[in-house]
């Protein structure tokens, strides 16, 4: 099994040098129908496209396919193990995103991988820096991606 790239760890003028220029991409991950099933039960939503298969099977998903929140939440996870940490961080926040589109599904036993670039990174006078991240989940097989987002993170800093 391959490993996921080591997080890099960073100076605050490092990483607003990376900006433009950073950009990973992470392993393939299964969702697999155990997952979206523990995830239906999770957050009560057990629409038939995610839950039954039989009936799944006759739509044009022709299965079960992931919810969107949970594909959201896996590469969220994937991309978080990537991006950089700052030398100084003493917290780091998910503070949203800015767009998020779910292009494609993500049928049960899919292989997904994020792909994250760092678009902007800005010091703001309160005592963090704000990132936007471009972020990508693939499908392996697929043509189109499962998600398109913008994302938006924190990293609160002591000063060196």
């Amino acid at each position: 099994m391959s490993r996921e790239p080591v997080r890099p760890v960073v100076s605050l003028p490092g990483l607003l040098a990376m900006a433009g220029s950073f950009s990973r991409q992470s392993d393939w991950t299964v969702i697999d129908q155990a997952m979206i099933d523990e995830f239906a039960e999770m957050i009560d939503d057990h629409q038939f496209i995610h839950v039954d298969a039989e009936r799944a099977r006759q739509t044009p998903f022709g299965g079960t396919v992931a919810h969107g929140f949970l594909s959201l939440s896996v590469m969220g996870g994937l991309a978080g193990a990537l991006v950089p940490a700052l030398d100084s961080q003493t917290m780091s926040i998910n503070y949203g995103f800015d767009r998020i589109r779910f292009v494609a599904p993500v049928r049960s036993g899919g292989r997904v991988r994020a792909d994250v670039s760092l678009v902007d990174a800005n010091v703001n006078d309160k005592g963090y820096v704000a990132l936007t991240y471009a972020c990508v989940l693939q499908v392996e097989g697929e043509d189109r991606p499962a998600i398109v987002a913008d994302w938006l993170v924190r990293l609160y800093f002591s000063d060196p």
